[in-house]
């Protein structure tokens, strides 16, 4: 069938909405229009950041009413994913924010130690030595990387007396 003007713009205007709940996360969208006899019927689906696919079918006797019950659809769905996001984002951050356990009443002198969160670090594969290599050439107390010959996550250290500690798993 022929898309008219004034059926893109429609498309183009729901589209948009959709664009602005969605906050830019959407990735791609797909719109398949058909009629079956006097019925219209509009399919619409979206595929957001995450892998998230949203799809929505109108069916009605104009593609107007048919288009907006797609788009309805897709809305509440976004609505729910993006406050499901969120969620997980108020949720990662209430478990930063570890409190202490209560001191003592007369031990005014200990002080509990506090967990700080470190920004994420790719973990590269590497040998041993290429850890050593950058250990020595760093201030850093660790490298935590994906051993290239046993294809494990281990940590190398700095040790008290100066030399490099390895811990490996047990596989």
């Amino acid at each position: 069938m022929d898309i008219t003007p004034g059926l893109r713009q429609l498309i183009d205007r729901g589209l948009g909405k959709l664009n602005r709940v969605l906050n830019d996360s959407g990735v791609s969208a797909q719109v398949v229009l058909r009629q079956e006899r006097h019925r219209h019927v509009a399919e619409v689906t979206i595929h957001a950041r995450g892998d998230h696919m949203l799809h929505g079918v109108g069916q009605a006797t104009a593609w107007a009413l048919s288009l907006k019950d797609a788009l309805t659809k897709i809305d509440k769905q976004a609505k729910r994913m993006k406050s499901k996001w969120h969620e997980r984002k108020r949720q990662a951050a209430d478990t930063r924010m570890v409190t202490p356990p209560p001191k003592p009443a007369g031990d005014l002198a200990v002080a509990a130690p506090r967990i700080v969160r470190v920004p994420r670090s790719l973990v590269k594969p590497m040998t041993v030595e290429d850890a050593a290599l950058r250990m020595g050439t760093g201030s850093e107390h660790f490298v935590v990387f994906r051993n290239a010959t046993t294809d494990s996550v281990t940590i190398l250290y700095r040790r008290k007396d100066g030399n490099f500690g390895l811990i490996e798993p047990d596989v």
